[in-house]
């Protein structure tokens, strides 16, 4: 567990070194390059610093053993946070929105918007890049730890991306087609914030099925049943019941067994499909079996 900690740390740091370039850039750009689009872009990076330092947080939290107040563990702290991200992000794009609205509508209204500098488009070339790279590393790495708020962290990245290519082609239309394309600085942003919060939403709904104590998927369940009675000895199964804590499973369920058998063989047989159902769900599942002997007609 410690080195699991230590992984997602050191793939966040990462990310939080990044982001904290990015600020200082975009803000600088966004100010001296007279770029609207790109201080909301500025705005949006800093939510990713944001959401860095949660993830930092809450998965050292996450990693704790169980104790006497966590029976299960402390897996839905990773939940929590992975939700966190995503309401972030969400209210990220909801901000971008209503700025972006708001200088398109003082522009219609004749108000002329300053012409972005070179140092804009530059700023949010050297965004795409980084960001993009950045996301394909996160991906890679949280999908390889299991973790769903790096996963979902990844996604940030890449939604930070997307707004810095909004950006720069609301930029470069600003710069290079006339004083009366300027509006396409704030329009990217309009157009950007809807990605945002599409990517929010996506990132909290598992997010909140698991807190709701959601089942596992159809599919899943149904693989369950096949590995359990795949277990020699187990004739039927019933009242299964499924969660996710965190990164690990939770599976509990009603094992039928010949009546007429010692403890010790009733005991070797669900062992055997709780050791099944580990090799698929992994180490870290929980497994609670309730034996119960075979009715008679």
């Amino acid at each position: 567990m410690e080195a699991r900690e230590k992984q997602i740390y050191k793939v966040t740091l990462v990310g939080t070194a990044v982001n904290a370039v990015l600020i200082v850039l975009k803000f600088i750009a966004g100010i001296v390059g007279r770029s609207s689009a790109m201080v909301a872009d500025a705005v949006h990076s800093l939510s990713d610093f944001v959401t860095d330092v949660i993830v930092l947080i809450f998965v050292k939290i996450s990693c704790k053993p169980d104790d006497r107040g966590h029976d299960y563990g402390h897996g839905k702290f990773e939940t929590f946070a992975t939700m966190v991200i995503g309401v972030i992000l969400a209210f990220a794009g909801i901000a971008l929105f209503i700025n972006g609205v708001r200088l398109s509508l003082d522009c219609l209204r004749g108000r002329e918007l300053p012409q972005p500098t070179m140092l804009a488009l530059v700023i949010a070339v050297i965004s795409i890049v980084s960001k993009e790279l950045l996301y394909r590393y996160t991906v890679v790495r949280g999908k390889a730890l299991q973790s769903n708020a790096v996963v979902a962290n990844a996604w940030h990245h890449r939604s930070d991306a997307i707004s810095s290519l909004g950006t720069l082609i609301g930029v470069a239309g600003a710069m290079f087609l006339g004083e009366q394309w300027r509006i396409l600085d704030p329009l990217a942003a309009v157009a950007v914030s809807f990605f945002i919060v599409k990517s929010g939403y996506d990132i909290m709904k598992p997010s909140v099925g698991e807190l709701l104590e959601a089942s596992l998927p159809e599919k899943e369940e149904d693989e369950i049943c096949e590995i359990v009675l795949s277990a020699h000895g187990i004739d039927a199964m019933h009242r299964l019941r499924t969660r996710r804590i965190g990164n690990a499973v939770a599976i509990d369920f009603h094992a039928k067994l010949k009546g007429d058998m010692t403890l010790a063989q009733a005991h070797a047989i669900v062992s055997e499909a709780e050791k099944r159902l580990k090799e698929r769900f992994g180490k870290s599942a929980i497994i609670t079996i309730h034996m119960e002997p075979i009715e008679k007609d």
